[in-house]
């Protein structure tokens, strides 16, 4: 089974930066994608940003967070990063790390929260 172990939340003032680590227990090109969700109190867990393994290497983003985050991997680490920039209240949530497969399995961290103070 896929191990996924998320690190780098913590509390930042608005306008801050964060960066979120990922860290796979295999190789990353066992995955279709990788990519971030997250989920506030009481709403529902919501696509950040993905990345797609194989390719182009082609990338999503929710709107909300366009031109402020980035994601990015380190294959030879197994690593999958979130750079968070000009960071707001509303991006206030636990952080999940996310992977799939084109067998049509997933797997999903713990989760590392974050906050945003304003």
């Amino acid at each position: 089974q896929v191990q996924l172990v998320e690190s780098g939340g913590g509390v930042v003032q608005a306008g801050g930066s964060l960066t979120l680590t990922c860290e796979a227990s295999v190789k990353l090109f066992n995955f279709k994608t990788v990519g971030w969700y997250r989920q506030a109190p009481e709403s529902r867990r919501e696509l950040v940003a993905d990345m797609s393994v194989t390719g182009s290497g082609t990338t999503r983003y929710v709107a909300s967070v366009e031109g402020r985050y980035t994601i990015s991997t380190d294959t030879n680490k197994n690593m999958v990063y979130l750079q968070m920039n000009d960071m707001k209240p509303e991006d206030t949530a636990r952080y999940f790390c996310h992977t799939d497969t084109w067998r049509q399995t997933e797997d999903w961290g713990q989760g590392t929260q974050v906050t945003v103070s304003s």
